[in-house]
């Protein structure tokens, strides 16, 4: 299964259980030292090169797989569907595009909220998809975030969000843009009752979702080589004028010049997470 999500991850492409079974026996290549090797070397090691530590990219219910303890993910507010209020259209309509992100995940939103433990630890996990609609920040991703910082609230936990994200999602416009707004706020509310939020930025995390909640986290936690920034490299050439320091928006910059906390290796995630949510229990 893990293979099948990875292909749509990385190419788009939606695939039967047949062919998941199948591409398991095929060889691939890492994008990054361009080794050949039997995907199951890479699954047993969380779906990174053995050889350079290259991170692929997982979708969301891959994640979730390996951040929560088995069995223990209790899906929430998975009803919630986008609408198109601006009866928006570029070279698709809006509602194409969401039906044919729907059909590609088998899911209404890039987002997946719900209850878990982590390494024993109860929270209120936020998983982002990169393969729904490059992960965009839309209206009912915005709503689901805000509900799930209510939830922890309430039961008194702390709140896990992963991002993978291009930024807001442009068909929405205001509607779009106005969630990073909301959602900072409701991590204002969780700050206020002293309760953890942790923020893993997976490759990528750009745009409206790296200029609000992914970058509030009380621990800052990024996965080797991730992408992450506001606008693109070209964009911010062509703005400053000047040439840009080599990986500027990789993970490992990010951490020298102390803008994220820790990069820590997608097989050591949990266990980690787990550490600081047990920290900051103790705290309370």
């Amino acid at each position: 299964m893990n293979f099948g999500s990875l292909f749509r991850s990385m190419y788009g492409k939606s695939t039967s259980k047949e062919e998941e079974s199948s591409q398991k026996n095929q060889w691939i290549k890492c994008q990054q030292c361009n080794a050949l090797m039997y995907y199951k070397e890479i699954e047993s090691k969380g779906e990174v090169c053995p050889k350079c530590h290259f991170h692929f990219r997982i979708d969301g219910p891959t994640r979730i797989s390996y951040l929560a303890d088995d069995g223990s993910f209790i899906e929430q507010d998975a009803s919630l569907v986008p609408i198109d209020p601006l009866n928006f259209s570029d070279k698709k309509s809006y509602k194409k595009r969401l039906e044919e992100a729907k059909a590609k995940t088998d899911r209404a939103s890039c987002v997946i909220s719900g209850s878990c433990t982590i390494d024993g630890q109860s929270v209120e996990l936020v998983v982002f998809d990169f393969s729904f609609m490059g992960g965009s920040l839309g209206s009912v991703e915005g709503e689901k975030i805000v509900r799930a910082i209510n939830r922890a609230i309430e039961h008194r936990t702390g709140v896990v969000i992963v991002s993978a994200s291009g930024g807001a999602r442009m068909q929405e416009s205001t509607y779009a843009l106005l969630q990073m707004s909301k959602t900072s706020a409701a991590l204002n509310k969780l700050s206020k009752e002293r309760l953890p939020f942790i923020s893993i930025l997976t490759d990528p995390t750009m745009g409206g979702v790296s200029a609000s909640f992914a970058m509030l986290g009380d621990i800052i936690i990024a996965e080797p080589g991730a992408l992450i920034g506001f606008a693109g490299q070209r964009v911010i050439k062509q703005t400053v004028g000047v040439d840009l320091p080599e990986g500027f928006q990789r993970a490992e910059f990010l951490l020298e010049h102390g803008l994220v906390d820790m990069v820590v290796n997608r097989f050591d995630m949990k266990k980690t997470v787990g550490d600081l949510l047990r920290f900051f229990d103790r705290r309370k």
